[in-house]
C-alpha cells in the first residue's frame, strides 16, 4: 500500500487485489520449506482451528475490509506505529518471563492464536506479529510460534486471495493477470530467503528491533506521503 502511494499508483480494485495476492507468493514459500507439516494430520487440524476466526471475520466483513480498510493510508500508518510501540512494550513487559516450551499446540491455544491473527484484517497490523505475540502470551516457545505463524498463513492467504480473485477477476485485463503473476513469483523467491533468516533471528533475539523499525517506517512514510 505504501509503495503504491509513493509511486503515485491509484488504489484501484486491481491494486488492492495485487496487494493481497502477492502475499500468497510468500506463503507458497512456507509450503516449500515446511511441507512435512502439511502431511501431519494433527498439525493440519490445529492449523484449521486457528484459521476459523479469521475466516469468519474475513468473509463476514469482506465488503467493509475491501472498501474501507484496504488502501486507507491513515489507518495503516496509525496501525504501523501503534504496532511498533506495542511490540516494544510487550518485550519489555514480557521478555523476562519464563515461558513453557510448547512443541505441540492444543486446539484451545490454536483458537486463541487465530483470534489474535484476526486483528490483522486492519491494514498496518502485521499478521505474523499479531499471531506471534498472541502465542507468546499463551506461553508458547518463541521459535515454535514463529513457525506456526508461517503455517497458519497458508490457509489464511490462500483463502483471502482466492476469494478476492473470485469477486474481482472479471474486471481484470490480461496485463493485470500478468502483473499478478510477476508479483507472485518475486514474492515467492524473496520469501524463501526471508523466512529462513527470520526463524534464525528470532531464535536468538526478541522483537524490539522490529518495533523500532515499524515506528521509524511509519514516521518516514508520514513525511513522504504528506509533505
Amino acid at each position: 500500500m505504501f509503495a503504491s502511494e509513493l509511486l503515485g499508483i491509484a488504489q484501484s480494485e486491481f491494486v488492492k487485489t495485487f496487494e493481497i495476492a502477492i502475499q500468497l507468493g510468500a506463503i507458497l514459500a512456507v509450503v516449500v520449506l515446511y511441507w512435512r507439516s502439511f502431511l501431519n494430520a494433527k498439525e493440519l487440524k490445529t492449523i484449521a482451528v486457528a484459521f476459523l476466526p479469521t475466516a469468519v471475520i474475513g468473509f463476514t466483513l469482506y465488503p467493509f475490509i475491501k472498501d474501507s480498510l484496504i488502501g486507507n493510508v491513515s489507518v495503516a500508518l496509525i496501525a504501523l506505529a501503534a504496532g511498533g510501540a506495542a511490540l516494544i512494550v510487550f518485550e519489555r513487559w514480557y521478555g523476562t518471563r519464563v515461558r513453557s516450551d510448547v512443541k505441540t499446540l492444543t486446539y484451545t491455544q490454536a483458537l486463541l492464536v487465530g483470534i489474535a491473527q484476526a486483528v490483522a484484517v486492519i491494514p498496518g497490523v502485521s499478521r505474523s506479529a499479531a499471531t506471534i505475540v498472541g502465542g507468546l502470551m499463551l506461553g508458547i516457545n518463541r521459535t515454535t510460534i514463529v513457525e506456526f505463524s508461517f503455517l497458519l498463513a497458508v490457509p489464511t492467504m490462500a483463502a483471502a486471495t482466492a476469494y478476492d480473485l473470485y469477486k474481482n477477476y472479471q474486471s481484470f485485463s490480461s496485463d493485470d493477470m500478468s502483473n499478478l503473476a510477476v508479483g507472485f513469483i518475486v514474492s515467492f523467491v524473496v520469501a524463501l530467503f526471508a523466512i529462513r533468516w527470520l526463524v534464525r533471528y528470532v531464535s536468538r533475539n526478541d522483537f524490539t528491533a522490529f518495533g523500532i523499525y515499524r515506528i521509524v517506517a511509519a514516521a518516514l512514510f508520514f513525511l513522504l506521503l504528506w509533505r
